[in-house]
C-alpha cells in the first residue's frame, strides 16, 4: 500500500485539503493518505522545511512526501520531484527542497513535465498529484519528468561563534503550538564549545544555567512539591530534533502562555550561550 503524505500551507477552513484526498483516493483508492501539516504559516519556507526534515525519516523507504506551498509555476519556480534517502519528494523549486537535503546527495532530480498543464492556480491537484499517483502506481520518475539540474538553494541561518569560543550567538527558528521557541543552536555544536565550563543561556531578560533532556527534567522529584520549579516555570532542553528549546513547562498560549508570548521571542530573535 503506497503512502502519500501531505504537507501544505493550506489550513482546514478552506476545500483544499479535502480535495487533494478526494483526487488521491480517486486515483489510488488503497493509498494511505497522511497529513503531516496544513498549518504551517502561510508561505514560510524555513518553518516547512524544518517540519518535513524532522518527519519524513520516520515514514518507510518509498514514501512519497507533496509539499503544497508557494507552488504556482514560473521560469524561477519549477515544478520538482527529488528521490533521496529511500523517499520521494514532490514540489516547487522554491528552496525547501534544499533545506531538507541539506548534507544529503539525492539519487534523482527531475523537472516535473506533463502534457497539458499549464499555469493554474492549483499546481498539488493538477500537477503533484498526478506524479504521485504514478510513482504509487509502481511508475518510475523519468516518465513524467526530464533531466534539472538547477535546485534552489536557501541558507540556514548558522549561529555564529564569538568571545574567542566563549559565545554562541543563535536564533529563533520555529516556534511550537505550546509557545516553545527553538533555536538554530544544536547540542552537537553547544558541547563542542562547552569543554566542561557552566553557561547561561540568556532570551531577552531570562537567563537559564541549565539544558534538561526532558520537559519534566525541571522538577526535582526529591524535594517536597512546593519547593519544586513546575508549571508555569521557564527552561532550556535538548529537543528530539537535537536543538536547543526553550519552553515553559506544561504550557498553554490560551491560557498562560508559551515561552514565545512570556518571553517575547519571535522567528530569527536572538538566544546567546555564554560559557562562563
Amino acid at each position: 500500500m503506497a503512502i502519500i503524505t501531505l504537507t501544505t500551507d493550506f489550513g482546514y477552513k478552506d476545500h483544499y485539503v479535502a480535495a487533494i484526498k478526494g483526487a488521491i483516493l480517486k486515483e489510488v483508492p488503497n493509498a494511505n493518505v497522511v497529513d503531516i501539516s496544513h498549518a504551517i504559516s502561510p508561505l514560510d519556507i524555513q518553518e516547512c522545511a524544518y517540519i518535513l526534515k524532522n518527519t519524513y525519516h520516520y515514514y518507510p523507504e518509498g514514501t512519497i512526501h507533496i509539499i503544497g506551498m508557494d507552488s504556482e509555476v514560473s521560469p524561477e519556480n519549477e515544478h520538482i520531484a527529488v528521490f533521496m534517502n529511500g523517499h520521494y519528494f514532490i514540489g516547487a523549486n522554491n528552496g525547501i527542497i534544499s533545506l531538507i537535503a541539506k548534507n544529503t546527495k539525492h539519487q534523482e532530480l527531475v523537472e516535473i513535465s506533463l502534457p497539458n498543464t499549464g499555469k493554474n492556480s492549483f499546481p498539488i491537484l493538477e500537477v503533484f498529484i498526478k506524479v504521485a499517483c504514478h510513482i504509487a502506481r509502481g511508475g518510475k520518475l523519468g516518465v513524467v519528468s526530464k533531466p534539472f539540474n538547477r535546485l534552489k538553494e536557501i541558507k540556514e541561518l548558522e549561529p555564529r561563534i564569538t568571545n574567542n569560543g566563549k559565545t554562541i550567538i543563535g536564533n529563533v527558528i520555529y516556534t511550537d503550538n505550546y509557545g516553545n521557541v527553538v533555536t538554530n543552536i544544536t547540542k552537537t555544536l553547544f558541547e563542542a564549545y562547552r569543554n566542561g565550563r557552566a553557561f547561561e543561556i540568556i532570551a531577552r531578560r531570562q537567563k537559564i544555567n541549565s539544558i534538561h533532556h526532558s520537559y519534566n527534567g525541571i522538577i526535582k522529584y526529591e524535594l517536597p512539591e512546593n519547593q519544586r520549579l513546575g508549571p508555569s516555570d521557564l527552561l532550556a532542553l535538548f529537543n528530539s530534533s537535537g536543538n536547543i528549546e526553550l519552553a515553559i513547562y506544561k504550557s498553554d498560549l490560551k491560557s498562560v502562555g508559551g515561552a514565545s508570548t512570556l518571553l517575547g521571542l519571535k522567528h530569527l530573535d536572538m538566544i546567546t550561550v555564554n560559557f562562563l
